[in-house]
């Protein structure tokens, strides 16, 4: 199967001018964590890809010390985007997208045709062709991930950026005394800075920042999967609530593992393969 037939073609961009309240507006209407960033050649009057920017990438730039004080309206994409961009031609092998994601740890990528950019492949794309029913025969307890990364609610949310950051996940638990109290994702992270810098006096950004803590940003409530769901009702939920992963409990409701999109677009690539 070519990625064309997968991809998404309603592709939502956003100029290197535009700053990050812009990005994020456009990411919670449209209901995507990555956009394609874009400048205009006004010689030719055509868009031309120049970096991509995600959730994460808004995460970790407004938690930096290196910008200290300032407003988000002051950071524009061109700043916050990945300039180096791994794209793909649309005629490729869902197999090999997936691979190009799981191997280089990001999450879509631009797809062109004939020089033109035509759309975006994510992981959740992939996700649907996981409810068929070859993935009914694999279960949660057969992909998740055991080895869990947590953090207090009283810890500070720059010390949880610099968790995700160098654990390169998308997503920590929160827990206090062995009970999961929420979760903690990239995006809770990039909302709380943002609303942070803009109530918030520039002179004293930089010593209140260190005040916020992971409590102030988590999810609670949070819902869970069971260690004998089937990956096709895994993906049936993810594409239900958009969530790109879930706390795994067993029989005794204790958490155990975490599964999430890169999970099962590694079986994908597994079985596309065989």
């Amino acid at each position: 199967m070519q990625v064309k037939n997968i991809m998404s073609n309603n592709l939502i961009m956003i100029d290197k001018n535009q700053n990050i309240c812009d990005a994020l507006t456009m990411m919670k209407k449209n209901k995507v964590s990555r956009l394609p960033v874009v400048s205009t050649n006004k010689e030719e009057h055509k868009k031309e890809l120049v970096g991509i920017a995600t959730e994460k990438d808004i995460a970790i730039k407004l938690g930096s010390s290196k910008y200290g004080n300032m407003a988000p309206s002051h950071f524009h994409m061109s700043t916050l985007m990945a300039k180096d961009v791994i794209a793909v031609e649309e005629d490729a092998n869902v197999s090999d997208v997936a691979k190009i994601l799981l191997e280089n740890n990001i999450g879509g990528v631009p797809i062109f045709a004939n020089g033109v950019l035509k759309g975006l492949v994510s992981k959740s794309d992939f996700i649907d062709m996981c409810k068929g029913r070859a993935y009914e025969n694999y279960h949660v307890k057969d992909l998740m991930t055991t080895e869990l990364v947590y953090v207090s609610p009283e810890d500070r949310l720059v010390h949880a950026r610099r968790v995700i950051l160098d654990s390169h996940i998308g997503r920590l638990l929160v827990s206090d005394d062995n009970k999961l109290l929420g979760i903690l994702t990239s995006k809770d992270v990039a909302m709380a800075f943002v609303n942070f810098r803009k109530t918030v006096s520039d002179k004293h950004m930089k010593t209140q920042i260190k005040n916020l803590t992971v409590a102030d940003a988590m999810t609670s409530n949070v819902k869970k999967i069971s260690v004998d769901d089937s990956i096709a009702t895994v993906a049936t939920k993810m594409l239900e609530t958009g969530f790109n992963g879930y706390p795994v409990i067993d029989n005794e409701d204790n958490i155990v593992g975490i599964i999430t999109k890169s999970d099962l677009l590694a079986l994908i690539v597994k079985l596309e393969e065989e």
